[in-house]
């Protein structure tokens, strides 16, 4: 019998597949991960510590730069935890403008992400490819909305930045009469192909309990089987008016992770036609009139949680009276659903860590804050 040595390996910071600045120190076996330590760090920004020398709406495009692939997300948390603050309503149409945004970007959010974790295998690039080709279509919408693409800035305290253009509707129309064969043409190339069920099927599996225990959220708490969902939980803008399924996993491996993903695109797509059938006409408002800008909330401290595409996205803040937050706290998916990656990967092989980093979907921008 052949004895080997342990081997510690970096993979990373530089690495095409850990998707931004990011090391990752394996320990090996052979072929065989025995431990792995996440070292975090690397891109730091201070973002909490700038958010506490601006002023409550100066941090709004901050915001957009945590998650840059869902700055409406961002946005619609932050807009929530400082109007939670002070007490600002937001008028009904703007509530569902806000939940039509979040929702198309997790549509672009998933379809992104499944196309990357299928590149991270080796594959060819077509999925990647049709993934891009749906998220162009949502941020022509967004540029249309918010006047820009990626870093949209849309949301205000009491509402949205704007009102939806005119050709808004009928093109959003236009892309769900579309969306259903992307979504079912993206599952038939993933399911039936039997490389990626060899690479997916049993891979990193996090176990219920465990996912529990690391206070895993989103997509990857859901491929586990626990059927959380905040927009369900703890409902919130106008989610209670909105039929719509929460999917889950049974295994909690890679593969039920892509198919949870899935799914979920189909159910953002029928929240959003019930939005467009319940849509108040303009005369609802986009935003509150009377909500100033230039908030001054009062002493106090107030959470607001969403469901992101990525999981639980929390913004913390205490006020001491002033314009700019005294405490500005960010409770980030992509940060807490990295903790249990060593778990997940020990027992696998060196191929299988990008693979597995690759289907919890993490944005560094949200990890190093």
């Amino acid at each position: 019998m052949i004895k080997t040595e342990e081997l510690q390996i970096n993979i990373g910071p530089q690495h095409p597949s850990t998707h931004g600045v990011f090391r990752m120190l394996v320990t090996v076996d052979g072929e065989t991960i025995t431990d792995l330590k996440p070292v975090f760090g690397y891109l730091h920004r201070n973002h909490e510590q700038l958010a506490e020398v601006n002023t409550y709406l100066q941090n709004m495009p901050y915001t957009d730069r945590l998650d840059y692939f869902n700055s409406m997300a961002n946005n619609h948390a932050y807009a929530m935890a400082v109007e939670k603050l002070a007490g600002i309503e937001v008028p009904e149409r703007a509530e569902y403008i806000r939940v039509l945004m979040v929702e198309l970007t997790r549509v672009l959010n998933h379809a992104g992400a499944l196309g990357f974790l299928i590149n991270d295998m080796g594959a060819w690039q077509t999925q990647l490819a049709f993934g891009m080709r749906e998220r162009e279509k949502i941020l022509d919408l967004f540029e249309s909305a918010s006047g820009a693409r990626l870093m949209c800035n849309y949301f205000r305290f009491g509402g949205v930045a704007r009102d939806l253009p005119d050709d808004f509707m009928p093109r959003l129309k236009d892309l769900l009469v579309a969306m259903p064969a992307f979504i079912d043409e993206l599952e038939r190339l993933l399911r039936e192909n039997e490389i990626l069920l060899q690479r997916s099927e049993g891979i990193g599996i996090l176990p219920q309990e465990l996912a529990i225990a690391y206070s895993v959220t989103g997509p990857v708490l859901r491929a586990s089987g626990v059927a959380y969902d905040i927009r369900k939980a703890e409902p919130y803008s106008v989610y209670d008016r909105f039929d719509f399924d929460v999917p889950v996993g049974s295994v909690g491996d890679v593969y039920d992770r892509i198919l949870v993903r899935i799914e979920e695109m189909r159910q953002s797509k029928r929240i959003i036609e019930q939005i467009i059938e319940q849509l108040p006409d303009a005369q609802g408002g986009h935003i509150n009139p009377k909500a100033r800008q230039n908030v001054r909330p009062p002493v106090g401290d107030a959470y607001a949680r969403v469901e992101s595409p990525k999981g639980e996205l929390g913004f913390y803040l205490v006020s001491d009276g002033s314009t700019k937050p005294y405490r500005y706290k960010v409770r980030a998916p992509s940060f807490i659903n990295l903790t249990p990656l060593g778990d997940m990967s020990r027992g696998y092989k060196v191929a299988d860590v990008v693979v597995i980093l690759g289907s919890i979907d993490i944005v560094m921008g949200e990890v190093d804050r």
